[in-house]
């Protein structure tokens, strides 16, 4: 068994379904979930079979494709195994411009959904007002970029390094244009020629009055950034040593994954359109990671 319930933040499927897009909005206009392929409704693992890469594919053509507004960035499809039995848990985060709804259909009950319990319930249309009146106006999608002639190269290396087709449509399919077809804030935050300033600061001590080392490693693009900070935090990583009968064991003073996962957060949920940018800052004994947004 999977060890989990069916609840308002986890949804079990046996096999891929045609309602899917409307599970996916429900926990976008919610607080985010999962949903689980190849799980019964009692968190039985009967698994997937077959071109488990297709069905990956699949589900992200339908989740972009037929879902608004953009849900890039906002979901994964990750393929888990259990017990020689392999699953597909689809990660849906809480959008920003709520409320979502069926592309083609527009903003109605019949289209935007949100999760109660365990169950999916169309939305009424007071809720679907209030949702919109509440969505931010300046999105970074409609933001124009402050720098037209902006270049993609370390992007278009990431993605092709992960197996992903560079074509002519490739920026557009990122979203990266706003209405006049200019370049959007997302571009420039992606691109390899942005002003974007990110500061690092190591410290002597636990306090800020002994500054050793600032560094600044921004004017490029995010994923370059997020790459640079982890490597540079985690070179700085101290190694603590226990010593326990009859081994002794070497503990380095952050976990990996937990730092990745807070420099990703802090990079890519920070709210760019107020002009701050997040912050790191290594002290003695704790490292202080500072963002103008959520998680």
């Amino acid at each position: 068994m999977l060890g989990l319930l069916e609840d308002k933040r986890n949804e079990f499927k046996i096999k891929l379904t045609d309602t899917l897009e409307k599970e996916v909005i429900a926990f976008l206009n919610t607080e985010g979930g999962n949903i689980f392929i190849g799980i019964d409704d009692n968190g039985n693992i009967n698994g997937v079979t077959g071109n488990i890469d297709l069905l990956q594919r699949t589900i992200k053509d339908r989740i972009k494709d037929n879902i608004m507004p953009s849900t890039l960035g906002l979901f994964d499809v990750v393929v888990n195994e259990l017990k020689g039995r392999k699953y597909i848990q689809i990660i849906v985060a809480k959008g920003a411009e709520r409320p979502y709804y069926l592309r083609g259909m527009g903003m109605t009950p019949d289209s935007c959904f949100i999760r109660v319990g365990s169950a999916v319930e169309s939305m009424n249309g007071e809720t679907i007002l209030n949702l919109f009146s509440k969505r931010a106006r300046n999105s970074l999608k409609n933001i124009k970029s402050p720098k037209q002639d902006l270049e993609f190269k370390t992007l278009k290396i990431y993605y092709q390094e992960n197996g992903f087709e560079i074509n002519n449509n490739f920026l557009k399919k990122l979203d990266f244009y706003d209405d006049n077809d200019d370049f959007n804030y997302i571009a420039y935050l992606l691109s390899d020629n942005n002003n974007i300033s990110i500061q690092f600061a190591k410290y002597a001590g636990d306090d800020v009055y002994n500054l050793i080392e600032n560094e600044d490693f921004g004017f490029c693009s995010l994923i370059k950034i997020t790459d640079n900070i982890l490597n540079k935090i985690m070179i700085e990583n101290k190694t603590y040593t226990k010593i326990e009968t009859p081994v002794r064991k070497e503990i380095k003073m952050y976990d990996y994954n937990a730092v990745k996962e807070l420099i990703t957060n802090a990079l890519i949920h920070n709210d760019w359109c107020n002009g701050y940018s997040p912050k790191f800052e290594m002290f003695d004994n704790k490292l202080v990671i500072s963002s103008n947004g959520g998680i």
